[in-house]
């Protein structure tokens, strides 16, 4: 039972690390991305085939994976710039769907559907299983600090502050001098490094990936964890994944405890049990649990003397 809850927790940190490479995509900059798990999986392979086939070390492997999929991000980003709502979500809804396919079909590279087996885990030959996953556990946990501390920084920076007015209207940034196109293209950038490295982070933890791993499901669980959590805030990406994790492995348990259910039907009643719980936390919390603060300016006033306009 110790080993089962520290995997979740470890699932729930990679959840969180996504979530926040999620928020600035979408919740700072305002671009829907439907095409999180092609990112996700970017990261994966690549770092996975770099230690397996060049035998690199696995943090070289893992900053890579990082590296590559921020140069795939920003390379979808330039081409999609243009688009905006559904089109925007379609594209990238496709493009996932792309790196899967490719995924299943190029057996010389990544062995297609039958996945890469034998990814290294740090000490994983040397630590036991429990050692291994406190350890890994630590190292998640190191890397989702981290990355908060860096998405808060983002968050207050003038930076930040465009990607806010980019997402609450991008012709008033425009009008204002600033290069939206581009800034869409690095929050873009920084988004998907942060779901390559968590793609990264599950292939040397699970020492296994297969196309049928990235699914779009994974893409809807990010999506409600960011939208429980609450939008545009990294604290409440972080809570929302926990809670997401949370509420997934807790409808587990329940399901057997009701009556004269087969195993069918208690994975679709769990699954209506999860939408029932998401939409009740929605419908009185719709702005998620923590919901993003922002800063009021007051106005400046007027010296005495000063003309001031009437209406």
């Amino acid at each position: 039972m110790e080993n089962y809850v520290i995997a979740m927790a470890v699932s729930a940190g990679i959840y969180a690390l996504m979530a926040l490479g999620v928020n600035v995509i979408w919740g700072m900059a305002g671009m829907v991305n439907l095409g999180l798990v092609g990112f996700f999986a970017v990261g994966a392979y690549v770092s996975a085939l770099l230690t397996l086939k060049l035998g690199l070390p696995i943090a070289a492997g893992m900053g890579a994976g990082a590296l590559a999929t921020s140069l795939v991000g920003a390379l979808v980003a330039l081409i999609t710039v243009r688009l905006r709502g559904d089109y925007l979500a379609i594209v990238t809804l496709g493009f996932a769907e792309t790196i899967r396919i490719v995924a299943s079909n190029t057996i010389w590279l990544t062995n297609g559907t039958d996945g890469i087996s034998g990814i290294a885990g740090p000490y994983r030959g040397t630590l036991s299983p429990e050692a291994f996953n406190l350890l890994y556990l630590a190292i998640v946990g190191t890397i989702v600090t981290v990355a908060y501390l860096l998405a808060e920084r983002l968050r207050a920076s003038p930076f930040g502050r465009v990607l806010r007015a980019i997402r609450d209207d991008e012709q008033v940034a425009a009008v204002a001098g600033k290069h939206v196109a581009l800034f869409k293209v690095k929050a873009f950038a920084i988004g998907a490094g942060a779901l390559g490295l968590a793609g990264a982070l599950y292939a040397h933890y699970t020492s296994y990936i297969a196309p049928d791993i990235f699914v779009p499901l994974l893409t809807l669980y990010i999506k409600l964890a960011l939208l429980a959590g609450g939008l545009g805030n990294n604290r409440g990406a972080i809570i929302g994944a926990f809670a997401i994790v949370f509420l997934l492995e807790s409808t587990r348990f329940a399901i057997p405890l009701v009556p004269g259910v087969s195993a069918v039907q208690g994975a679709a009643l769990r699954e209506l049990l999860i939408a029932a719980l998401l939409i009740v936390l929605l419908r009185y919390r719709p702005q998620g649990l923590v919901p993003e603060q922002l800063r009021q300016i007051p106005a400046r006033a007027v010296p005495p003397g000063r003309y001031q306009p009437t209406a």
